[in-house]
């Protein structure tokens, strides 16, 4: 986004802290402590994909192979990290001053399901953690990032009720049974990462430079799955089984990527990158159980006896490579002729989902592939605060990498804003950032077994400040 320094009143510099406080105590208040985030599809794979997206970009559709802002973290390409600002250098080429990042997020999600030709349906809202970025420039045109952030969830409770039928003639009906599926876990990601820029030179006014950039991190998670059963017979009484089995996974995680940028005009510039993966064989280890228990309401379930049980069995979970390519076209602010500035781009990005393997086995996945589209708008700035907020907006469709019989197609919007904050006194040399995304997603339609709405609002704080400046003393 383009910064500019804030002439807005002291009221309005008030209230955009306020509201951003209020904001982030009403998604907290809003959440309900017991709600359960109950998503039949993150039964497969490694869950639920969540959105590996910076909230800047999520609010341009999910954009990031071209994208790069020195007020945001675009972790999914680190050529992008060769664009953190540094000030002033000596001679030696050691970084005097440089802006440093300090980028964490959250969001809300309100997930709806409902099944296709029924009026009922399951609502469910939770507040999750989104990541934690920090960001450090180097030296100019080369910058480090680390940090953390969830790259899926597990999350679902099943209950079904049937009448089991006998498998042989007459094939009259024999007892009812409650079955109670479910599914908790998810994985994480660790990274640490640093672009750089490989080739620079002056061209219509502005510099044009291909940088290069990857990240080493550590990818660990869980999959804990139980189905327990229970038969209901007025006469018999039966004992409850649990079937369950326990996942735990780890291994080092690598990614590249490259941005070329490239003035088309004295005031536009086209960024062309790419950034993929390669495929994982991440280290797992199991623990099988098969078990009798019961219920009581002081303790809950507890073990009658074990059937089955297996601990550490070792084995591997392969996780697919993934490529993105894509490009943003950027008009900058022109305050001589009072024009605003935008930002137009698009990513694709594929992954081949077929190849994944859970201790040898596949699951039910498919190769994915997603479409995203998005944009920016800054107007000039003015003494109104608006005319100093970056105005977002994006589009994103794809199948879904679930194959659930018919093809669970995933459709979504976003509008976004990035919202500056004042800088007080000394903090001039700040500068804070509240990037707020709205995104609405459809997943599968009247042909599928669920059709699930979801509707996210995510906020960023972005807090930047010049960090390794040598203070003078009179």
């Amino acid at each position: 986004m383009q910064l500019a320094k804030l002439t807005t009143p002291k009221k309005i510099k008030t209230l955009s802290i306020s509201f951003f406080t209020f904001l982030v105590l009403l998604l907290a208040a809003y959440s309900p402590a017991s709600a359960q985030d109950n998503s039949p599809y993150s039964r497969y794979g490694i869950g639920d994909l969540v959105s590996p997206n910076h909230i800047s970009s999520r609010g341009m559709g999910g954009i990031n192979a071209g994208f790069s802002d020195f007020l945001s973290i675009n972790f999914n390409n680190p050529a992008s990290y060769s664009s953190f600002q540094a000030w002033k250098e000596a001679k030696s080429k050691k970084l005097q001053s440089g802006r440093a990042l300090l980028d964490v997020g959250i969001n809300y999600d309100s997930r709806t399901l409902k099944e296709p030709g029924n009026t009922e349906k399951f609502t469910a809202s939770n507040l999750l953690f989104s990541y934690l970025q920090i960001g450090v420039p180097l030296r100019t045109n080369w910058g480090m990032s680390f940090g953390l952030r969830p790259v899926s969830r597990i999350s679902y409770k099943i209950y079904e009720r049937e009448r089991l039928m006998n498998p042989i003639p007459p094939y009259n009906s024999i007892d009812s049974a409650i079955t109670f599926y479910e599914g908790k876990g998810g994985s994480y990601l660790a990274s640490l990462g640093t672009g750089f820029s490989v080739f620079r030179k002056e061209k219509r006014g502005m510099e044009e430079k291909l940088s290069l950039g990857f990240n080493v991190g550590y990818l660990f998670g869980e999959k804990d799955y139980s189905t327990r059963r229970a038969f209901i017979n007025d006469s018999v009484e039966y004992y409850k089984a649990n079937y369950e089995t326990r996942t735990n996974y780890s291994n080092l995680y690598l990614n590249a990527g490259l941005q070329y940028r490239t003035p088309v005009s004295g005031k536009m510039m086209l960024t062309i990158g790419a950034y993929g993966n390669w495929m994982k064989h991440i280290r797992a280890r199991q623990d099988i159980l098969r078990e009798t228990f019961a219920y009581d309401e002081s303790s809950g379930n507890y073990r009658i006896d074990s059937v089955y049980d297996r601990t550490d069995l070792r084995g591997s979970v392969k996780i697919p490579g993934s490529v993105t390519a894509g490009f943003t076209l950027q008009k900058f602010v022109d305050l001589q002729k009072k024009e605003g500035g935008w930002i137009l781009g698009a990513d694709f990005s594929l992954q081949n989902w077929e190849k994944y393997r859970f201790y040898g086995q596949p699951d039910a996945l498919k190769n994915k592939w997603e479409l995203k589209l998005g944009g920016q708008y800054n107007p000039v700035p003015k003494k109104s605060y608006f005319s100093q907020v970056s105005y977002r907006f994006g589009f994103f469709t794809g199948p879904d990498y679930v194959k659930s019989g018919q093809k669970l197609n995933q459709t979504g919007g976003s509008i976004g804003f990035a919202l500056p904050l004042a800088n007080y006194g000394r903090l001039s040399q700040q500068a804070t950032i509240i990037n707020v995304a709205l995104e609405y997603i459809k997943r599968g339609s009247n042909v599928n077994v669920l059709k699930e709405n979801l509707f996210r609002v995510s906020v960023g704080f972005s807090l930047s400040d010049i960090w390794f400046g040598k203070r003078k003393y009179e």
